[in-house]
């Protein structure tokens, strides 16, 4: 009889980083029976909607078991207002004694039919490769994120024991060894700016990327093969394209209701193909009232159909409330607005869809190459300038808006809205690219595909071939 394999997972509870981590863990047991996972759940006190989404993806999987962490205080608020990576990296550094225990518990439980052969880390958890060295373990980092920021984090700790400070937006460009063109600073993370503990977070996570057995990242090697290459410098461990990895379901939001849901595909059903420009922001991305009337005025004076998901900075707003006097009138018929979430990936896959208004998220860009849909780029925190300036100026596959925008910014005035929505219905070259790339990811999943051999290397690394 075979022996079983086991994986721990730790994954950080945002749902932003759940949706990969939890996808990737079914791909894994789908693949090889040998496989079974425990996945240690965390519990951020402001994730609520995460956790109903672990357990229902995890419901009808047999071979993947959540265990929850007991709570343990979060930092003091201040620390998320200053720097969320900060915020994060400490909140993780107190679960650490947490996940020891469980890992304990899961060892010393194991038969001689398993064997835990490894942890599986969120680039947020990276400290705890301390955890699996004490237990004789292996430890795999599980990037979220793509294969340029992957090159980023690699050179960060070289440039720090050089220069030893954060980075400063009037910084000359930087060379990423996987990144094609120089960067402009002002297109970095915002942690590497961040004085109050984001600098610092970054680059103590950056220092352990070198001590995994091995980094899975959700790319494909034929999205980024430039920075796929550089990593043959005999210093990085294996790196394995293992994606595109999405929940093509979509993950459910309590705070979007059936008949919502309903009204906006019902919507873009009758809507013309390739006729609506889909704006959307992701779990963090609402503007202020300002702004949001330069949103609006921008998409009317275009003259194309769009549907809005709206977020306002201002609680409890309604629509009228932010919206310039007579918009919704003026639009009725061309635009909808859904006022917080919609259902983006099914939004993404419906026929209507001919641009997305996107902030730029990793997973976000994933799902609109799988669908053939063209990005506008309106990044707004995190990694996402950067993922917006590659997707521009290395792989030719959105449409710029902004590229160096983050919360905080200039205002995007409505001209500039008007002219990347008009280019974005009307850019056909850049269509075909992104209608390119959706098949060539396909394809890196089916057998004999480069995502698909990768996964199978990575497990044959994890478990042997025995």
């Amino acid at each position: 009889m075979k022996q079983a394999a086991e994986l721990i997972f730790v994954p950080v509870p945002g749902i932003g980083h759940l949706v990969s981590t939890l996808e990737f863990a079914k791909r894994l047991i789908d693949r090889d029976d040998r496989l079974f996972i425990k996945i240690l759940s965390m519990k951020f006190p402001f994730t609520s909607t995460a956790d109903a989404y672990t357990r229902s993806l995890t419901a009808s999987q047999p071979r993947i078991q959540i265990i929850d962490l007991p709570h343990v205080d979060p930092p003091p608020s201040l620390d998320l207002s200053v720097s969320a990576e900060n915020y994060i990296y400490l909140f993780i550094e107190k679960n650490i004694p947490n996940v020891k225990k469980a890992v304990t518990d899961i060892v010393s439980s194991n038969s001689g039919s398993s064997h835990v052969v490894g942890l599986v880390l969120d680039f947020f958890c990276l400290s705890m490769i301390d955890v699996g060295t004490e237990f004789n373990l292996p430890s795999y980092l599980f990037l979220t994120a793509n294969l340029g920021f992957l090159s980023l984090m690699l050179c960060l700790p070289t440039r720090h024991d050089q220069i030893g400070t954060e980075f400063s937006e009037s910084d000359p460009e930087f060379l990423i060894p996987g990144v094609v063109n120089p960067v402009p600073s002002g297109v970095l993370p915002s942690a590497v700016f961040n004085k109050h503990g984001g600098y610092t977070a970054y680059i103590k996570l950056a220092q352990r990327f070198r001590d995994t057995k091995g980094i899975m990242v959700n790319s494909f090697r034929e999205l980024e093969p430039y920075a796929f290459d550089s990593f043959s410098d005999g210093q990085t461990p294996p790196v394995y394209t293992i994606g595109p990895v999405l929940d093509l379901k979509g993950p459910p939001n309590p705070a979007l209701d059936e008949v919502q849901h309903d009204n906006i595909m019902k919507w873009l059903d009758d809507q013309p193909p390739l006729s609506v420009v889909f704006l959307c922001f992701g779990s963090m991305g609402s503007f202020d009232e300002t702004q949001v009337k330069e949103m609006a005025l921008g998409l009317e004076s275009s003259g194309h159909r769009f549907l809005w998901s709206l977020r306002s900075q201002t609680p409890n707003a309604l629509a009228d409330d932010v919206l310039p006097e007579g918009f919704l009138d003026r639009i009725k018929g061309k635009g909808m607005i859904c006022s917080g979430w919609a259902p983006q990936v099914e939004v993404l896959a419906h026929k209507a869809i001919g641009g997305f208004v996107s902030h730029c998220g990793w997973n976000s860009i994933l799902e609109s190459l799988w669908h053939g849909v063209p990005i506008v780029t309106w990044p707004i925190y995190a990694e996402q300038q950067l993922n917006a300036y590659r997707m521009v100026k290395e792989l030719g596959l959105a449409v710029e808006l902004r590229l160096d925008y983050r919360k905080g910014s200039n205002l995007v005035m409505a001209d500039e809205i008007e002219r990347a929505v008009r280019r974005v219905v009307d850019d056909h070259e850049v269509r075909k690219k992104v209608k390119e790339m959706g098949e060539i990811a396909r394809k890196a999943l089916m057998d004999g595909g480069s995502s698909f051999n990768s996964i199978g290397q990575l497990i044959e690394d994890m478990i042997g071939t025995s």
